[in-house]
């Protein structure tokens, strides 16, 4: 049990039931009444984004939420299996919890893997990833790097845009939040 007066970004809260990642939190007197606390809340394992306010000084339930750095090792079928690095411990996680993250895990890639009473709730991903391109069409005679975009696919399988000038073979940066191209990784 916290106070809503303690809460903090991140915190993992246990309401009805469920788990909730707060995600922002604000301390609101307004002219009459009492002090609330105002919260926007991130169902774990739906995603869904709620707005919840909070009387001052009410008790509500934490859950742990354990967050370990493990290595992914390879898709099984059923799931992918991550490997913990301080105990060496092998966890498969089915593909529903790993979701859109999948579209950016290489083999031997570090992630951060949230587990609840022994189940995996969500995989934290870097903000960003280098991965190869795999296939694209080539660019036209005067493609400059300003201008259009084509699909390339990545190693992963994941489509990206990229600029005109990227040619297959080559590393680039990739945003794990949006998807979207950041840049060439230089050789």
């Amino acid at each position: 049990m916290v106070s809503t007066n303690d809460l903090k970004n991140g915190m993992v809260l246990d309401l009805d039931g469920q788990l909730w990642t707060v995600l922002w939190f604000q301390h609101h007197k307004p002219g009459k009444g009492n002090t609330v606390v105002r919260s926007k809340l991130k169902n774990v394992l739906s995603g869904k984004i709620v707005d919840k306010t909070f009387n001052s000084d009410t008790k509500v339930d934490t859950a742990t939420v354990d967050r370990r750095d493990m290595q992914y090792l390879y898709h099984d079928g059923a799931g992918f299996v991550f490997m913990d690095l301080s105990t060496y411990e092998q966890l498969s996680i089915p593909d529903a919890v790993v979701g859109d993250a999948k579209n950016y895990l290489l083999e031997e890639q570090t992630a951060t893997v949230a587990i609840h009473e022994g189940n995996p709730l969500y995989i934290d991903l870097p903000a960003s990833v280098e991965l190869e391109i795999t296939y694209t069409e080539p660019g036209l005679q005067g493609d400059r790097s300003t201008g259009g975009t084509k699909p390339a696919t990545l190693e992963t399988g994941l489509q990206v845009q990229v600029p005109l000038f990227v040619t297959n073979g080559e590393k680039v940066k990739v945003d794990t939040r949006t998807g979207e191209y950041l840049g060439r990784v230089g050789s």
